[in-house]
């Protein structure tokens, strides 16, 4: 399985991500965002965390426009697999893969510590490898991380089982305790946690270490 991490400049989780990828036996390439080429034969692309462009217009808004994002639309666009996390997921809003909005943190301020999550859907590739309904332990560390979706939006996310993850203990104020959401083929995931943060023993945990596993393991077998 093949997967590519996006840099941009202020990105500061993508080696962490890189690593995610690579200890459950994933082939990564990083990629710098004035590239305009994905390398062939891409199954996944992971969009990291950190400041993309130091977060000086809106958060994710500078990097959705950077030459490398018109090549991961359409690989989404195409069917293939898009993960974003943190400011990654704030880039996949902007571009349009996934809907609603990132705003402040409810208590304007940084959040950075471990959460509490609820897996909403085993039903898709990032999910497969827990359980509906399991409660797992990732770090987040944002302020930015407040996601909001109109009233009608929030419904269809609800009715299509397409919200991945919820906070057991809200810390940003996301409607309906959203932590993580998929696009319509379910192909495509944001969420605000950092599960590349969560691999190793040593980070205090090892809860995100399914996700990664469960990915490579479907997209091999696709």
């Amino acid at each position: 399985m093949k997967a590519a991490v996006i840099v941009f400049p202020g990105s500061n989780c993508d080696r962490d991500l890189a690593v995610a990828f690579e200890r459950a036996g994933a082939n990564v390439s990083m990629v710098w965002h004035k590239d305009t080429h994905l390398p062939d034969d891409i199954d996944i692309v992971g969009i990291p965390g950190g400041f993309s462009f130091g977060d000086y217009l809106r958060c994710g808004a500078i990097a959705a426009n950077s030459p490398i994002c018109r090549s991961v639309v359409k690989h989404a666009e195409k069917g293939g697999y898009v993960l974003g996390i943190c400011n990654g997921f704030q880039v996949l809003t902007e571009t349009g893969l996934l809907p609603g909005a990132l705003m402040r943190n409810a208590n304007l301020k940084f959040i950075c510590k471990q959460v509490g999550l609820r897996v909403a859907t085993a039903d898709s590739a990032f999910t497969t490898g827990y359980a509906k309904g399991q409660e797992i332990t990732v770090p987040v560390a944002h302020h930015d991380g407040n996601y909001n979706a109109e009233p009608d939006l929030l419904a269809r996310l609800q009715s299509e089982d397409r919200i991945a993850f919820t906070y057991t203990d809200n810390p940003n104020g996301s409607v309906a305790d959203i932590a993580g959401v998929l696009s319509e083929n379910r192909r495509v995931l944001g969420m605000m946690p950092h599960p590349e943060r969560a691999v190793d023993e040593s980070h205090g945990g090892t809860d995100g270490s399914a996700m990664f596993r469960g990915l490579v393991d479907q997209l091999a077998t696709a």
